[in-house]
């Protein structure tokens, strides 16, 4: 039986750009999930911690994370994601623009679950998130880690 729960997203992205392109592919690909966004990875440890006003916010079932963020970087986000036992399965997709060899080994060296450089062009940007869409709700079996810290359990 197919799930038809719609998955929820964490973008942590700081380029408004980047932000309303993201929002325009999900309603341009009909995409079922709820897009949450924030703007920096100290916000990103917040809303994933239920934090600083962010109490009452569902658990991301997947999480799009930029490197390039202020205030703390996308790695160090990546590394407390997964040093941290309540929220480590929580599947991570690097969405950035950069495409240097050590951003991508440091990424999978943090265990991100994959890797995905942004393209500029919006055609293409749309595909990519198609992809993502198609990939983390179609294809892959996401755990229901509920709206509790522990998971649900």
């Amino acid at each position: 039986m197919i799930d038809w729960r719609p998955i929820e997203v964490l973008l942590v992205e700081d380029d408004q750009g980047d932000i309303l392109l993201t929002r325009e592919a999900f309603e341009l690909n009909k995409v079922r999930n709820r897009l949450h966004v924030v703007t920096d990875g100290e916000q990103a440890m917040a809303f994933l911690r239920r934090q600083e006003g962010y109490g009452g916010v569902p658990r991301p079932d997947l999480i799009l994370l930029d490197l390039n963020l202020p205030r703390k970087s996308g790695l160090e986000v990546l590394g407390e994601i997964k040093a941290d036992s309540d929220l480590r399965m929580i599947p991570v997709v690097i969405l950035t623009t950069s495409e240097a060899e050590e951003d991508i080994l440091h990424s999978y060296r943090l265990h991100a679950n994959a890797y995905v450089s942004k393209p500029v062009d919006f055609a293409q940007f749309i595909r990519v998130v198609r992809q993502i869409d198609n990939f983390f709700v179609t294809v892959v079996k996401l755990p229901h880690l509920g709206s509790t810290p522990d998971g649900g359990t």
